[in-house]
């Protein structure tokens, strides 16, 4: 969040000596000192009606929410300002601009003081000399009171009252899964049938959404951490603006900053992205925390990835019954992912069922990691092309899950019935009656009309799903490879 600073101090020295200081602070943008309290009211005025679009010598501008945008967040009174008094100027600033925090600079930090500056409209009290870590604290207050009063005002229009969006939150088994994998192509999948997406990384301390994106930003949900109240303002300075068209809130670089993002960062974070975003989708790794936690239990939707092997689906056990055990989601209520699958695994979705009491995906994803590898190594999971056989499964699963509306994306990531790949990426041949063993054509069913002519596998699409099929990666269907 950057802190914009306007000083109002009539001594050159103490002008100087703030500046100083204020050019120290992190994320702070200070603005030339003004001399004196009338210059102090016309930079406000003149700065609220270049936000509404009015000529600062016309009419006063309507508090509207370009006006009080356009503000700085914190004012700087020193005690000796003239020619009105420094309390009676504090007055007038928080009257005519309540969204403006003003700290009062002052030799006198006694109660009564503070009292008197309290009652006037002041937010903080700064004593002389000053110190960079009491000027630090003092500021920071102050913005942050500022941007919370910006919301109630409306100081934006995109803050919504609650939570809009629908929220996904994706969890791995354990580590390996591939659940950043899953959770990039959801968001892809969603972005790609025009719906507003944020992508969020709470694997708080080996995030790696921004390694598989090829993305380098300099901000993190961390830098959310401490602010009390999210605007529309802070967050757009947080979160990264990919070219894919996904908004991204990654994890922090140095995996220890993850200790400040706990349960209540979270909810804070989660709902201002609720309230900008049409689907919310959360990278919450494996290992459990207080923030992750906190994103499954408000989640719409929680989706637990696991792969088709005994350590994993235990895994997948285990995590199920933390869940339960700290109340944060029943079983029942969670959604498996079966990654990785192929048609000669022993441990079939209908067994991680039963292993783990929850829901399994329709959807399957095949193990196809050669169609990955590439996009992985070079860090662009946005360049998977669209035939390959894990993007199709991943984008048939965002359909599933009601994150893709548009047909011609539920199309583009289910590919056409003529080419559907098996689970081992193969082609299926053509099933035509009559055929000779061994030909690599089977007798197959006539068709409605009494015709006897032969169908291609999967050419009625519809009517599979209709009678309660598995949908295009089944691997108990008939297949003939290629």
């Amino acid at each position: 969040m950057t802190i914009r600073i306007l000083p109002a101090i009539g001594d050159q020295d103490a002008a100087r000596a703030v500046s100083s200081l204020l050019n120290q602070l992190p994320d702070a943008d200070p603005a030339p000192a003004v001399a004196d309290s009338a210059a102090l009211l016309d930079a406000l005025a003149g700065a609220a009606a270049q936000g509404a679009g009015a000529a600062p010598g016309g009419a006063p501008p309507a508090a509207g929410p370009s006006a009080v945008e356009a503000l700085p967040e914190v004012v700087l009174v020193h005690e000796r300002i003239g020619p009105t008094p420094a309390l009676e100027l504090i007055r007038e600033v928080a009257l005519r601009f309540p969204a403006v925090g003003v700290v009062l600079i002052t030799t006198d930090a006694g109660p009564a003081l503070f009292s008197a500056a309290m009652d006037a409209g002041a937010r903080g009290i700064v004593g002389l000399p000053l110190g960079y870590d009491e000027l630090a604290a003092r500021v920071q207050a102050a913005a942050q009171w500022s941007a919370g009063v910006r919301v109630h005002l409306g100081g934006s229009p995109e803050a919504a009252p609650g939570p809009a969006g629908t929220l996904v939150t994706v969890t791995g088994a354990k580590g390996g899964v591939g659940t950043t994998v899953t959770a990039v192509q959801l968001a892809l999948a969603a972005r790609a049938a025009g719906r507003s997406v944020a992508l969020v990384d709470l694997d708080l301390q080996s995030g790696d959404v921004a390694s598989y994106l090829d993305v380098q930003f300099r901000r993190s949900i961390a830098d959310l951490a401490g602010i009390a109240d999210i605007s529309v303002r802070v967050l757009q300075d947080a979160v990264h603006d990919h070219h894919t068209g996904l908004g991204l809130l990654l994890a922090p670089e140095e995996g220890e900053r993850g200790e400040e993002v706990d349960d209540r960062a979270a909810r804070q974070v989660i709902g201002a992205l609720r309230a900008r975003y049409e689907v919310v989708l959360v990278d919450c790794g494996s290992q459990m925390q207080s923030a992750n936690a906190a994103a499954v239990e408000l989640a719409d939707v929680a989706l637990l990835v696991t792969t088709p092997d005994v350590v994993a689906v235990r895994a997948a056990k285990r995590q199920v019954r933390l869940w339960d055990r700290l109340q944060i989601r029943q079983a029942e209520d969670t959604t498996t992912v079966v990654n990785r699958l192929t048609r000669n695994t022993e441990i079939q979705p209908p067994l991680v069922a039963k292993a783990t009491g929850t829901q399994v995906a329709r959807t399957h994803v095949p193990a196809a990691f050669k169609e990955l590898q590439p996009c992985v190594d070079a860090g662009r999971m946005q360049d998977l092309d669209g035939r390959s056989t894990v993007r199709q499964a991943l984008w048939a699963l965002a359909g599933e899950l009601g994150l893709v509306e548009s047909p011609a994306v539920r199309r583009e990531g289910r590919g056409s019935h003529r080419a559907r790949p098996t689970l081992t990426g193969r082609r299926r041949k053509a099933i035509t009656p009559g055929a000779a063993p061994g030909s690599g054509t089977a007798p197959g069913p006539a068709s409605g009309s009494g015709s006897g002519s032969g169908l291609r596998f999967g050419a009625r699409r519809g009517s599979a799903a209709a009678a309660g099929g598995s949908g295009p990666f089944d691997p108990a269907g008939p297949y003939e490879e290629g």
